[in-house]
């Protein structure tokens, strides 16, 4: 069931909403947030006000103490909710509480006496090599402009690693075949410039050749629909969860699984950390060092197998 079903109780009050308001457009304007991002930090931000105060009275933002966020901790914990949807949704208060100390709406921020739950590390999931090579040698994709699109879709997030939104929002200009890259404008809007693999290079050409076919030149969108609309996130999870059940039995098949795979293929043939990490946008190298552990399980198995002691 889904955890936001719980807190339908009331109504923000007016002065509730004002300042969700506010910190909602500052995250989103002054730092860059995704319009994604925005909504769920505005979901779970809202789920925490109608636990503390399901009445239909002003909430008093300066009267909110650890204990109050400690009990919304315990109550999720009670209704299933994983360690690590709570961890984000402490993210979301922790930044939200921090916004109204500095706007002066609270005198301290109740949240820093609060320990996150322990969520256990769960390995990324990533398509094996064998089987992402069934995806070009099996001739899963159809000649029509759809299947075109779609083998694009899903081998330029294979090769680039790049996100989701990254893809979506990718335009004409933004692909350059001369010089084989590709600008990407990621979190934050942090334009990074990608390297686009000679292979990939041929369907790129043939993909824009019968887009012509498809739109006019006023869109300005690289990947497109059948009526020469842009794409939307739900069709490119949809093409990518489609083609990746026909080579993997893997439960999960989405373009996130694609950007972990591009990582973990790279690491393995022995591609810097440092340069994984440029490549997929990170801005810290500890998001790129969760790879690194299944390069390790990789190594103890070949280990395992191998060594006539082990």
């Amino acid at each position: 069931m889904p955890d936001f079903l719980f807190f339908e109780l009331r109504m923000p009050t007016l002065h509730e909403m004002n300042m969700l308001a506010s910190f909602l457009k500052h995250i989103e304007v002054e730092r860059g947030y995704s319009s994604h991002t925005v909504r769920s930090y505005g979901d779970d931000i809202r789920q925490f006000l109608n636990f503390y105060q399901p009445e239909a009275s002003e909430v008093d933002f300066s009267q909110i103490t650890h204990r109050h966020i400690r009990a919304w901790v315990v109550f999720l914990m009670s209704e299933g909710i994983s360690e690590r949807s709570i961890n984000r949704k402490l993210s979301s208060l922790r930044t939200f509480f921090r916004y109204l100390k500095n706007q002066g709406a609270i005198s301290s921020n109740p949240i820093v006496k609060v320990v996150p739950p322990k969520a256990g590390k769960r390995l990324p999931e990533f398509v094996p090599e064998s089987d992402m090579e069934k995806l070009e040698a099996d001739n899963l994709f159809p000649a029509s402009f759809e299947g075109i699109r779609d083998s694009l879709i899903v081998l330029l997030l294979y090769y680039s690693g790049i996100r989701l939104s990254e893809l979506v929002g990718l335009s004409l200009s933004s692909i350059d075949t001369n010089s084989q890259t590709m600008k990407v404008l990621g979190k934050g809007n942090k334009e990074r410039v990608v390297p686009l693999h000679p292979d990939i290079k041929p369907l790129i050409q043939r993909y824009i050749a019968a887009r012509q076919e498809v739109v006019a030149d006023g869109c300005s969108a690289f990947f497109i629909t059948c009526k020469g609309k842009p794409i939307y996130p739900k069709l490119a999870y949809r093409v990518v969860n489609r083609y990746l059940s026909m080579v993997t039995p893997l439960q999960k098949r989405s373009p996130h699984v694609l950007r972990h795979t591009f990582a973990t293929h790279l690491l393995n043939q022995g591609a810097e950390l440092n340069a994984i990490k440029e490549l997929l946008g990170h801005s810290n190298l500890l998001a790129t060092q969760v790879y690194t552990h299944n390069t390790f399980e990789k190594l103890k198995r070949n280990y395992n197998q191998a060594h006539p002691r082990a």
